[in-house]
């Protein structure tokens, strides 16, 4: 067998194995808490895996090992950002959030938001929808970009093939088999994940002679791709840099993509369990992501695109079949996100627009179907965005991933250990958090040295929640 065959046969192994998933799964997609919660009863290890290999996707294995091949040691502060960013989340949210929403018998963040704030008019609801359908439509062309590099560059297809090839697959087996599907995929998903970024790192340093010899070539290609603060060293740019990279982390605090993972969990007791898990996870995920793309520099300097470097690396350097499973894993990181995804904004729709105002007396079961007609239709949108926007993941990505976290962060937070947020006070935190994301990477960032625009976005949002709840009265609920 060429290597190409034996690529391909490895890959569909390990399409069939998430088929197989999907209809084992499907039993639960019935009803509309099965199929967008899966009944809320998923185990700790099922969860702490999942919310992993959902919130790093082709950003990690692409965006993140072209950005340590572009900047060096100076892409480790992403790293921390990660690791503090998926702890706090732990701490600070899932056992309060897993409380309140059982309390409430919330599927959803905006169900929980509605019920917090008594929000009769569903304005907060109205709000939730329309930025995670934006939202979530980018972000998945975002992974379906990474897709057709893939495809590309693994099995020789065009870069449109790949693009409608990996959106085919994944909603082929979300809209069967549902959360429960997504979530138990994500453990298979994950586990290739952590096995290949473990492997691919070990291995590049090896064969680079080791992180001296890999020093040593990086010092004399560029010397400041081993400074903690990159090319500009320190200096305002240089720690504005090194801020941005850290405030990566902040999302993990509001994404609702991965806050929903806590309502799922199906014991509070379990969490802490999940939490020294999710950890482990992210470390090895993001620094095994990061060193690949170091070594990679080393051993595979003047790439055109830096996020061809796992691609390089696995071709180079494995056999055909380990090249072969390091395709799974890249795939398996995609596939994971966009999965997710999908579920989220198709909740957003059918879960929080027709069945909560529009159509209250529509059957359960018929919104649980509209549900997986909508996934389809969202998955359409994202391929539309991959064949015809930018195709730098890495930034991409970011812009999605800050525009949710800086819209439901902030107001999770002040719901949770405030009782003096109010319902405008909320409402104006999550318009504003979304808006200043927009604004300032139009209008902004380029004259604050890129300053990643969650950081500024969180702070208006918190400010906005403070100032206008201060203003207005919460109700006596």
């Amino acid at each position: 067998m060429s290597e190409l065959q034996i690529i391909i046969a490895v890959f569909a192994v390990y399409l069939l194995a998430t088929v197989l998933i999907a209809a084992w799964c499907s039993r639960e997609s019935g009803s509309v808490g099965g199929y967008f919660i899966a009944g809320k009863k998923l185990p700790h290890w099922v969860v702490a895996v999942s919310m992993n290999a959902t919130g790093e996707s082709g950003w990690l294995i692409l965006g993140l090992t072209g950005m340590g091949y572009a900047v060096g040691i100076h892409a480790l502060w992403v790293v921390l950002g990660e690791i503090t960013g998926v702890a706090a989340s732990w701490w600070l949210l899932a056992r309060r959030i897993k409380r309140a929403t059982d309390q409430y018998g919330s599927i959803t963040i905006p169900d929980y938001l509605e019920s917090r704030f008594s929000d009769t008019r569903h304005v907060l609801r109205v709000i939730s929808a329309a930025i995670i359908v934006l939202m979530v439509a980018t972000y998945i062309g975002a992974q379906l970009v990474a897709t057709g590099k893939a495809f590309s560059q693994f099995m020789n297809l065009p870069y449109g093939w790949g693009v409608v090839i990996g959106a085919a697959i994944t909603l082929t087996y979300t809209s069967v088999g549902g959360y429960k599907a997504v979530s138990y995929t994500d453990v298979f998903q994950g586990l290739w994940m952590l096995f290949g970024l473990l492997l691919l790192p070990a291995v590049a340093i090896s064969a680079a002679g080791g992180w001296s010899a890999v020093t040593v070539n990086l010092s004399r290609s560029d010397p400041a791709l081993l400074q903690w603060l990159g090319a500009r060293g320190l200096s305002l740019p240089g720690v504005i840099a090194a801020a941005s990279f850290v405030a990566i982390g902040l999302p993990f605090l509001g994404v609702p993509q991965l806050i929903v993972r806590y309502i799922s969990i199906r014991d509070e007791a379990e969490i802490r369990t999940a939490s020294i898990i999710s950890v482990f996870c992210i470390t090895c995920f993001s620094t095994g992501a990061v060193l690949t793309g170091i070594a990679g520099r080393a051993l595979f300097p003047g790439l055109t695109d830096p996020e061809f470097i796992m691609p390089t690396v696995s071709r180079e350097l494995f056999p055909p079949v380990l090249t072969g499973i390091l395709v799974v894993v890249l795939f398996a990181a995609i596939m994971s996100t966009v999965s997710a995804l999908l579920i989220l904004a198709s909740s957003a729709v059918t879960r929080d627009v027709v069945q909560r105002i529009l159509r209250p007396d529509l059957p359960d079961h018929a919104v649980a179907r509209l549900g997986q007609l909508v996934t389809a239709v969202i998955g359409v949108a994202g391929i539309f965005i991959a064949l015809s926007e930018s195709r730098v993941i890495f930034w991409f990505v970011l812009f999605s991933w800050s525009g949710l976290g800086a819209t439901f962060g902030p107001v999770l937070l002040c719901s949770l250990y405030w009782r003096g947020t109010t319902l405008a006070g909320a409402a104006a935190g999550m318009l504003g958090g979304f808006l200043t994301t927009l604004l300032w990477v139009l209008f902004a960032k380029e004259a604050t040295y890129n300053l990643y625009e969650v950081i500024p976005a969180f702070f208006v949002s918190l400010l906005l929640i403070v100032v206008v709840s201060r203003m207005t009265e919460r109700p006596e609920k």
